[in-house]
Parts: C-alpha cells; sequence; structure tokens
C-alpha cells in the first residue's frame, strides 16, 4: 500500500517536474509548500528521535543512564540534530558528502545482516526464537496477532508509512541538480524499486527466521520428546516459550524486541551501525529539503510575515535563516520523544502532501491546456486522482482527528490565497480550469434566450483612461460589481496613440485591480469619440456577455469646445439609441475627469445655482489628494462613491416611463453596504387635482415591481412658469451657439447655415421654446427639492434630430446644473427590464 501511494505520487511529482524547466523545486501551491515543509520538519525529528533511542540502548547496555530513559532521548536528539544543522550550513557538497558515507555503512549493515540469516543458530540464539529458515515458521507468521488496546492494522501502517516518504528528496532539492527534468523521474523511481526490494526482504527473511514470542532462558530447551502441555510453534523446534506466552510476558522474538535485527545479523553492532546510518541520512535529507521548499514559498510572497526567511546566502543562495526555523520546529518535537506519536502525525502530513501533489497533476491533465506538455509521459490523470482520494481516505483511517486538523489548515491556506491573490503568476492549471469553466460557460449562455427576468444592465463605460476618471468607474461600480458586466472602453485618438506608453494597458488594468473594481478595460484607436463609441458599441462582449447600457460622462466643457466636439458628443447619443442600447450620463459638479491634477490645474466645472437655498455648501465629491503619482498606490483619488452615505436619499426623477431602468439602478444601488441605509424617494409629475390617485396607482406599480420604494411624491407644479432669472441663464447659456437671423437683415438663413450648420436659427429656438422653458423649470424643481440627496437620477430627454446639438446639450445642462451631488441622466430602451410579481 506503501509502494502504491508512492508510486503514483512519483509519477505524479515527474510529469510535474518535467513540465518546464525547474529552477527552485515544483510550484504545486502555498498551501502544498506550507504543509509540505512542515512535514519535512517532522520527518527530520522523527528519524533524529529514532537515531537517540538506539544510542539509548546502547548506552543502557553499557550501564550509563544520563538522567532517565526519556530525558536521555531528548538530550541525545538535540545534540544530534544541532550537528545534522551544522552539515547543513555548511553546504550541500558536504551534505552530499556525508551522505554517500552513510549510504555506504548502510549497504555494508545490511549485507551483513542478510550473511546472518544464512548462518547456523546455536542455542542462545534459539532461545532468543531466532532459527535460521523454516517455512512452517513463515507461515506461522503471515496470520495477523495484533497487541496492545491501539494494536491495528492502520495504526501499524501509520508508524510503518514514514519509511516510505523520502521519495520527493530529489524534487525538494532540484534547485541544486544538474538536470533536475530528467534527474527527478529516474532518480525517484530507481529509489522507490530499492527500497521496495529492501523494505521486502526484510520483513520476509525474518518472518522466515525468528518466532514471535520467546523467553531467551536456555532453560526452557524441551529434553526428550514431551510436548504436553506446550503451546506455540517452538514446541515442535524443542523449545517450551509456553509460560511466558500465556503470561505475556516474552523479551524476546519478533513481537517483543525491537533488536532482533542485530540478533539475527552476523556482527550484532554493524546492525547499530547501520540504523545509525539509516536515520541519520534521512534526518539529514529532510532537514536540507524542508528549508529549501520554504524559502521558495517565501520568494513567492504568498503568505504575511514569512519573507524574511526567503533570503539566501551564498553563491547556491543557501536558506539559513529557514535552516533555523526547521532546526527549532525538529527540536520542538524530538522533545516529545515518543517515536510512535510523531510517526502517525508525520504520516498524516505527508499523505495531504501526496494527495495535493496528485491532484494538481490530475488538474493540469484535466483542463487541457496547451501549456501541459511534460517531457514524462508515463503518468495517467486517473491514477493520480486514485493516489489523492487513497491518500485522503489513509489519513482519516490512520488519525482522523489529525486528519481534521490538517484539512483545516489547508481550507485556511487555500481560503487565504483566493481572497488575498498574491501577485504570483505560476501559469497553473488553476488559471487553465479557470479558463475552461469561463468558456464552458459563456458558450452555454449563447443558447439562452434573454428573459426579463435575468435583465442586468451590463455596462459600457467611457472612462477613456480608467485612472483619469475614478468617479465614473466607481459609479458603474456600485451597482455591477458582482451582478453583471463592466467595459472600461477607453478611446485613443490617433495623434494620442505614438505617445501612449507601451505599457498603458497593464498598469491600468492593475489600476482597476488595487481599486477592486470589477472590469474589463478595452482600449481603441479611433478618428473620433463617435467612431470608436459606434465600434466600441457593436464589437464589445462575447455571446450572451455583451453591453446593452452605454455610461457617458457629461461634457462639462461644452461651452469651451469646437462645434465638432459638441456634434461627435450628441451623436454618440444618437449611436446609442440607433444600436438599442441603454444610456446613463454621470454629472459631477467639479467635474469627471482628473487628468488636470496631475499637472496641478483646476477644474472648474460647473458653479452652483445663485438661486438655490444654501448655495454655499461644498461639494463632497471629491476629497483631496496630496500626491497622484500615475503608476503608484497614490492614483487613488477617493469619490463620493466609495464612502458610506448614510441616511442621505437617492432621488429618482421618473419623467417617462423607458422599461424601468430608471427604477432598477437606485435598487441596485441600495443593495450595497455604502448605499443600504439611503432612502429612496421616487418624483413623478402629475396634476393636482389627481395627485393623490397618481401618487397611490405610483406606489401599486412599485409593489408589483417587487420594489420597496414607498416614498412617492407627485410634483404637480411642473407646468408653471419657470424663473426669470434662471429662464435667462439658460438663454444666455446658448446664445453663443444661435444665429440671430432674423436680426441680421439682408442675409438668408442658408447663407448664415452654410457658414455655421451647428448654431441655432430663431426659428428653432422659438420651436422649441416650451421644452426649453420645461428643463428650465424641472431643474429649479430637482433642485428645491434634492438639495442635500446623495445622488439624482433624472429620466434623459429623448434627443430629436430636428434639434441642433448645442440646444440638446444645453437642456442636459440645464437639467442637472446647480446641484451639491452627483446627477445621473438616464434612459432606457424601451424595453422592460422589472417583471411584475405574476411574471
Amino acid at each position: 500500500m506503501s509502494v502504491m501511494v508512492t508510486s503514483v505520487t512519483a509519477l505524479s511529482i515527474s510529469a510535474i517536474a518535467t513540465n518546464g524547466r525547474v529552477i527552485s523545486g515544483p510550484e504545486i501551491g502555498g498551501p502544498i509548500g506550507v504543509v509540505f515543509s512542515f512535514a519535512n520538519a517532522l520527518a527530520c525529528a522523527l528519524n533524529t528521535v529514532g537515531f537517540a533511542e538506539v544510542v539509548r540502548d546502547l548506552l543502557q547496555e553499557f550501564g550509563v543512564v544520563m538522567v532517565d530513559s526519556i530525558n536521555d532521548v531528548r538530550i541525545v536528539g538535540v545534540i544530534t540534530v544541532t550537528v545534522l544543522l551544522l552539515i547543513s550550513l555548511a553546504g550541500m557538497e558536504w551534505e552530499s558528502k556525508t551522505q554517500i558515507l552513510f549510504f555506504i555503512v548502510l549497504l555494508v549493515s545490511f549485507a551483513n545482516y542478510l550473511v546472518g540469516t544464512f548462518l547456523p543458530q546455536n542455542q542462545e540464539k534459539q532461545a532468543l526464537g531466532i532459527f535460521g529458515y523454516r517455512g512452517d515458521i513463515l507461515l506461522s507468521n503471515l496470520k495477523p496477532d495484533w497487541r496492545g488496546p491501539e494494536g491495528n492494522f492502520f495504526q501499524m501502517f501509520a508508524i510503518f508509512f514514514p519509511s516510505a516518504i523520502g521519495i520527493l528528496s530529489g524534487a525538494n532539492i532540484s534547485g541544486d541538480l544538474k538536470d533536475p527534468a530528467t534527474a527527478i523521474p529516474k532518480g525517484t523511481l530507481m529509489a522507490i524499486f530499492w527500497t521496495t526490494v529492501s523494505h521486502l526482504i526484510i520483513p520476509v527473511t525474518l518472518g522466515a527466521c525468528v518466532l514471535r514470542d520467546a523467553s531467551g532462558n536456555l532453560s526452557d530447551i524441551l529434553t526428550g520428546n514431551i510436548t504436553d502441555g506446550c503451546v506455540g510453534l517452538g514446541c515442535s523446534l524443542g523449545w517450551n516459550f509456553t509460560e511466558c506466552i500465556q503470561s505475556q510476558s516474552c523479551e524476546y522474538g519478533l513481537a517483543n524486541n525491537s533488536k532482533v535485527l542485530g540478533q539475527v545479523s552476523g556482527f550484532y553492532y554493524l546492525i547499530t551501525a547501520g540504523v545509525f546510518a539509516a536515520s541519520l541520512s534521512s534526518a539529514l535529507g529532510f532537514l536540507v529539503s524542508a528549508p529549501k521548499v520554504f524559502q521558495c514559498l517565501c520568494r513567492d510572497n504568498i503568505y504575511p510575515y514569512i519573507g524574511f526567511f526567503a533570503k539566501g546566502y551564498g553563491k547556491n543562495e543557501e536558506p539559513l535563516r529557514a535552516y533555523l526555523l526547521c532546526y527549532i520546529i525538529a527540536v520542538a518535537f524530538i522533545l516529545i520523544a515518543e517515536l510512535n506519536t510523531i510517526a502517525a502525525l508525520i504520516s498524516n502530513f505527508f499523505l495531504c502532501s501526496y494527495s495535493l501533489i496528485n491532484f494538481s497533476c490530475f488538474h493540469a491533465s484535466i483542463t487541457n491546456s496547451p501549456g501541459w506538455r511534460p517531457s514524462f509521459h508515463y503518468y495517467s490523470k486517473w491514477t493520480a486522482l486514485f493516489g489523492a482520494v487513497v491518500s485522503v481516505v489513509l489519513m482519516f483511517l490512520f488519525t482522523w482527528w489529525a486528519a481534521l486538523i490538517t484539512f483545516c489548515i489547508i481550507f485556511f491556506l487555500f481560503g487565504y490565497v483566493n481572497y488575498n491573490k498574491p501577485k504570483v503568476n505560476w501559469g497553473s492549471s488553476v488559471q487553465a480550469g479557470t479558463y475552461n469553466m469561463a468558456l464552458s460557460y459563456s458558450v452555454s449562455l449563447s443558447g439562452v434566450e434573454d428573459h426579463v427576468k435575468n435583465f442586468r444592465p451590463q455596462c459600457l463605460v467611457l472612462t477613456g483612461p480608467p485612472n483619469q476618471r475614478p468617479a465614473l468607474v466607481d459609479f458603474v461600480g456600485s451597482f455591477t460589481k458582482h451582478i453583471s458586466l463592466m467595459i472600461c472602453g477607453d478611446i485613443i485618438m490617433e495623434q494620442d496613440r505614438q505617445t501612449r506608453p507601451h505599457d498603458a494597458t497593464d498598469w491600468l488594468v492593475k489600476w482597476m485591480n488595487r481599486r477592486k473594481v470589477r472590469s474589463f478595460y478595452t482600449p481603441f484607436t479611433a478618428d473620433s469619440l463617435r467612431v470608436g463609441a459606434r465600434h466600441l458599441l457593436q464589437a464589445s462582449g462575447l455571446g450572451k456577455l455583451k453591453p446593452n447600457t452605454l455610461v457617458l460622462g457629461f461634457k462639462t466643457n461644452w461651452r469651451e469646445s469646437s462645434p465638432e466636439s459638441i456634434e461627435d458628443y450628441i451623436n454618440t447619443i444618437y449611436d446609442t439609441f440607433d444600436a438599442n442600447y441603454c444610456l446613463c450620463i454621470l454629472r459631477m459638479m467639479d467635474g469627471l475627469d482628473i487628468s488636470d491634477q496631475f499637472d496641478s490645474e483646476v477644474n472648474q466645472g460647473f458653479e452652483p445655482d445663485e438661486s438655490v437655498e444654501n448655495d454655499d455648501q461644498q461639494s463632497p465629491e471629491r476629497e483631496p489628494v496630496d500626491d497622484n503619482s500615475d503608476k503608484g498606490d497614490s492614483d487613488q483619488n477617493k469619490t463620493v462613491f466609495q464612502n458610506d452615505q448614510g441616511k442621505k436619499t437617492i432621488d429618482v426623477y421618473w419623467i417617462a416611463d423607458d422599461g424601468g431602468l430608471t427604477l432598477l439602478v437606485p435598487y441596485l444601488l441600495a443593495r450595497r453596504k455604502r448605499w443600504h441605509r439611503s432612502k429612496i424617494r421616487v418624483f413623478i409629475i402629475g396634476d393636482e387635482q389627481n395627485m393623490e390617485q397618481g401618487r397611490n396607482e405610483m406606489i401599486a406599480l412599485l409593489k408589483r415591481f417587487r420594489l420597496d420604494f414607498n416614498n412617492v411624491t407627485v410634483v404637480t407644479d411642473s407646468e408653471r412658469h419657470p424663473n426669470a432669472k434662471n429662464l435667462s441663464r439658460f438663454v444666455d447659456s446658448v446664445a453663443p451657439f444661435r444665429l440671430h437671423d432674423e436680426q441680421q437683415e439682408g442675409v438668408s438663413v442658408q447663407e448664415l447655415r452654410q457658414s455655421a450648420p451647428w448654431k441655432i436659427s430663431d426659428k428653432e429656438f422659438e420651436a422649441f421654446k416650451l421644452k426649453s422653458e420645461r428643463k428650465v423649470r424641472l431643474n429649479e424643481i430637482i433642485r428645491r427639492n434634492s438639495q442635500h440627496a446623495a445622488l439624482v437620477l433624472v429620466s434623459l430627454p429623448v434627443p430629436h434630430r430636428d434639434c441642433t446639438s448645442a440646444l440638446y446639450m444645453a437642456w442636459l445642462d440645464t437639467l442637472t446644473c446647480g446641484l451639491h451631488c452627483p446627477a445621473v441622466l438616464i434612459r432606457g430602451n424601451q424595453q422592460n427590464v422589472l417583471t411584475f410579481y405574476c411574471q
């Protein structure tokens, strides 16, 4: 069973190690690295305790006792691991030479044992239960005979399993190997083969030569053929061990004496030397492995507070600090001084590591990543999965409580990595698996028909470089994060293409990640805003993951802009509705573009209206920033959408039914932690006679939409003539864009049109006079009711083809001017985005 687990794991690690160049150990994940490093440190302690127990027994044979049997093990163990640490610190060359010496001693000791099994056994050895090769002894020893309260197969397996855990020694020091991709598979598989042979030879030969129970007394020899009342196989061999068998007081034999290997061998103390070599060789190997694996883990900065141990010294980058850490852990477990307890814990940790390694190989294979091309072909994804499952099962069969603790640690480590998302890229199978899942789900979505219940505002946001319009990014992120698609579109003008940094896309994506914005970033080169927006509207997205809403920033500087620029902006709005998209336009009081802050300029934005109460209030939309670096962490300007909104209101002015988007967006905002205490107020237009009826109908409609908006206000004075001062301000704002053709005698309107086609004729201005006055009046109502709101949403006026761009721009400006909070002009595409409760 041990060979099965280790062989399957060896095949998996060989595949992983040969899939590309191995520099500093196989990168098989942070949690594996932590558990595996810890397991290696424990294995060092296990082998050191094994060595210390043999030394203690040897000292006791000569009558030497330092303190007592337990403390003698602790003292010898600590001294031994300290010496091993000094050898490790001397460098890999000294460690390799020491291992070769241990190996030679081990071979001599093994040969000494085999020779001893063939030697004729005298009466002294027979009294110890040693009789040489006999078939009846082998058959009797094949049957189970568990002893003690904890005697069972899996307890025995847990103690034995650490003898097979050295299979990753080559992979652990891959950074010191000349050709790890070739050496690791060959060395690992050959090591498993020869250790398997030796592990089979020793129990079979011992089981064929030694009885389980013997007294060690020469007086127990049978005289003559009298075997009456004699119990056990020894009776047929001329020995009567009945008394000690029945009283369970036998001190010798396979089941009782751990020194039986030396007693069988040709020369007893050569076996002791072999045990020394085996235990010290393993302890030294694990003491070297643990720090090197842990150093690789520390260098990847996956977990906090461990970077201190990443530092290497000398030309081979020896992890001296990690050596000391491993030494401290080993000493702590050496002080337990109980071999069987440590062995069970180590088996648990190594099985966990093997399970994760096998699963890593299986996962890498099943994701079908083109990058998974190991040069070692003798593995299977199904054997890897089998190895992973068997390892987990054995963990729980060995020590279930330790297995539970280990898995809790593993889940915690995995959870931390998933939550923290460290800046390390291994090209892992997890990335390949994520890609496969995303691709599969995207394709499967394409076969599902759209339903109003599943409508989500999937937004294409024309942010330009996102770090220059953080408010626009934060606003859309507030209602799309974890819910729907968000794409930041950056239209790059042809003249700016050459000056754009080549790594601009990468650091803009990093900027969004640092800001925790879940959005894609799509740069697009075009001659104008309209051309770029039109192409993005058509080509953005994938299948059903396609935008249905365009989000723009308000053109704050429209009065100073060229006529072509205004025309471009308004035509983009036309194109949005032509493409059957919804539209949102966000206006901040002090403007959206903060790129001017990098040059310490001032963005004028819009001044508050003088006729509004409390005009001396300051805009809370953006907090001052001391330092704005283009690429650093300081390039994170805080906006109003990152603040807790408290108990302010979200005011919705539902002037026209657009399918429900105007109501859906505030609902999604109110679900967020920063907005959940905000109260949503809905304002509708109505007349005084039917005010209560209109209000009740609206409340009933909202209930049918399952929207918990109870605060509905009917505006009854929208038809009133606007304030003369405000109307005058509107007229003044469009004055530079008017033809004033009726005041110019001798010149035809056509001639004036040809010279300035974007200007507003007196006839057009008069034709839209009523609509213009309504926009001014609606702005007065908004300013009157929403002075202390956190956000205002207003139905966007439908653009008219016969309305000039400048006049329409003036309407948008007039509707939202004079507010102390962000304002959103919003319009759906007339398709329902809300369902009744019965739908």
